[in-house]
């Protein structure tokens, strides 16, 4: 995923103007990059593994009357780059193409990169070898692939450039004579175009007015070491050193809650004070109401809400209620901090592109952020504290800071989240000291009183192991406030108004848009997060639980399973997931044998 932007103009292009185009498209990523640009009679293809700042710095586009680029989120094809060239066509892609496999084995073209963006070049090659014709093409494309494409396809032999789009993440607008193009509306906003359109299930043709030539230079610039998309291989002998036991606890009669769980306790009828105390919290308010608050929001024409999208399940299914039953027009908006795994990433490209909906991205700096989760793993080794898990988290808090700058960007204040009522983890603070609400004697506690209780208690764990304090605290602690302690407007819940019933929710992603599952696990919950495999293998290795264990007892509690099933769920759930164990290590460039093995030899919360 990346975004794309380029000018076609009549003489040369504004400096000021591609720069600010330049600058807005690593907001999608910097990981890589590209330019194209026309000078001494041919096209001059640049591509680097580095961000297109530096890029910029070491050529000069200014003087072509052309110039097309890219800021890319590696997804796909780490040692392939784009634009992608093949033969007289060029193609910059924003998306995720993810039948490319499929697609390929239905065309006499031969394959010759990994990049999935390939195959639309080789579609267009197919179909103008079959002597079809320039207006069909971009329809063949889209009818074709099935997840997003948005993206510029130069034909060189012929002059000209197609504009295509099937989710609405391109537009394009006009300024003194020159068109311009880019992933998102703000930049040609910001650049003052007139006119700006988007492209959506469409195309736009344009004849580039620049000689047709069939030369052109193409040089790499490859300086990075790091694989920033680790290629799995499948070791048996890591995979024996996972370890799953059963383990013969004593656990909650009503619900599943083992002893080991902080802060439990069990009546005479062996019932615990969580579900004791439980209060429902699938239980939805009137519809009517969020449709009553949503009226304000609604517009005639134009984006009339912001949905967080980080291709789970809950996230997803939540997209699917949001168009379908509120019949809003939204803009998702998807933060990835280096933990998206691709699947998540495959997911996102199904849904907008089958509900045509435009994602707009804000990456982080992918290699710092994993510098950070890997300083403080690396702390939480030497002094292993199931407390203190949560800091390999705290990098993706700054997801609740973007939101307000996608709302400034596109003029959207709704912002709907699809956050599972369920998804209540006490045990995760609790290893920490720190007793569930229920157990506070404190009743007016409020967020600042909670915040610095815990940020006490985790500051004397940190004690006990110095290399937490590393330059990763400023990035844990500025996500943190913007999570909790910032005051958030037009903010709602779907499903506070939306029962939240798990097999719907899986029927209809599966069935209605494909919804790819993970090929370790069953249960489809977290498939996309890179880091939960491993955290709840360190709870179940050293605790006897996970959190698949807390939330099917909240399903026992709200009536949605029995307590049978959800023995017999977690007994799977619970199963280690060596792929995304060794993605997950493997990203952060950590031994996985030496991790496994400390984690393994952490003293036990239970009788062995």
């Amino acid at each position: 995923m990346c975004g794309i932007f380029g000018i076609i103009a009549k003489n040369k292009v504004n400096k000021t103007d591609l720069n600010l185009l330049v600058k807005h498209s690593q907001q999608r990523g910097k990981d890589s990059s590209g330019l194209i640009y026309f000078q001494d009679n041919r096209y001059q293809i640049y591509r680097a593994d580095y961000n297109i700042d530096k890029l910029l710095n070491q050529i000069n586009p200014y003087q072509s009357p052309v110039v097309f680029g890219h800021s890319r989120l590696i997804t796909n094809g780490l040692s392939d780059n784009q634009p992608v060239v093949r033969e007289n066509i060029f193609v910059l892609h924003n998306g995720i193409i993810v039948n490319d496999n499929e697609i390929w084995k239905s065309l006499t073209i031969d394959r010759k990169h990994q990049i999935d963006s390939e195959v639309i070049i080789g579609i267009t090659l197919e179909h103008f070898m079959n002597d079809g014709q320039l207006n069909e093409l971009a329809d063949v494309i889209i009818k074709k692939c099935k997840g997003i494409v948005s993206c510029a396809l130069l034909i060189q032999n012929i002059g000209k450039i197609i504009l295509i789009s099937n989710n609405g993440s391109l537009y394009i607008g006009n300024k003194n004579g020159a068109t311009f193009f880019a992933s998102e509306n703000y930049p040609l906003i910001k650049i003052g175009c007139e006119s700006i359109s988007q492209i959506n299930k469409s195309y736009k043709i344009f004849d580039i007015h620049i000689p047709i030539d069939l030369n052109y230079k193409l040089i790499d610039f490859k300086i990075r070491t790091e694989n920033l998309i680790p290629e799995f291989k499948f070791d048996k002998t890591q995979e024996t050193l996972l370890q799953y036991k059963p383990h013969n606890l004593k656990r909650c009669t009503k619900c599943i809650l083992p002893e080991t769980m902080p802060f439990i306790r069990f009546n005479d009828q062996g019932v615990c004070n969580y579900c004791l105390n439980y209060k429902p919290r699938n239980n939805p308010k009137p519809k009517e109401e969020l449709f009553n608050l949503i009226k304000p929001y609604r517009k005639n024409s134009g984006l009339e809400c912001i949905v967080p999208f980080s291709g789970g399940r809950d996230s997803c299914y939540g997209l699917h209620l949001i168009i379908k039953e509120l019949e809003l027009k939204p803009v998702t908006y998807t933060y990835d901090w280096g933990m998206v795994t691709d699947l998540g990433r495959r997911n996102i490209s199904r849904m907008c592109a089958e509900l045509g909906v435009e994602n707009i991205i804000v990456a982080a700096d992918i290699s710092l952020k994993r510098k950070n989760i890997r300083m403080n793993l690396e702390a939480w080794l030497k002094s292993p504290n199931l407390g203190m898990m949560a800091m390999l988290t705290a990098g993706d808090k700054h997801f609740f800071r973007h939101v307000e700058d996608v709302k400034n960007q596109t003029g959207v204040n709704l912002n709907l989240w699809g956050v599972n009522p369920l998804e209540v983890t006490h045990f995760k603070t609790g290893f920490l000291g720190i007793k569930p609400d229920f157990e506070e004697e404190r009743v007016y506690s409020h967020g600042i009183i909670k915040q610095l209780r815990y940020h006490a208690k985790r500051f004397r764990a940190m004690m006990d192991s110095p290399g937490y304090f590393n330059s990763s605290l400023w990035d844990t602690l500025s996500g943190e406030y913007y999570r909790s302690l910032t005051k958030k407007q037009d903010y709602y819940h779907i499903f506070d108004y939306w029962r939240w019933d798990e097999e719907l929710v899986n029927q209809t992603l599966i069935n209605e848009y494909e919804w790819e599952l993970a090929p370790d696990t069953k249960t489809t919950w977290r498939i996309g997060d890179g880091t939960a495999a491993f955290y709840n293998y360190v709870y179940y290795t050293v605790a006897g639980f996970t959190e698949h264990d807390t939330f099917r007892s909240n399903q026992i509690r709200e009536g949605q399973i029995t307590r049978e099933k959800a023995l017999e769920l977690v007994e799977d759930e619970n199963q280690p997931r060596f792929q995304n164990i060794r993605w997950y290590l493997d990203t952060l460039g950590l031994n996985f044998e030496r991790v496994v093995k400390i984690v393994n030899n952490i003293k036990k919360l239970y009788k062995e």
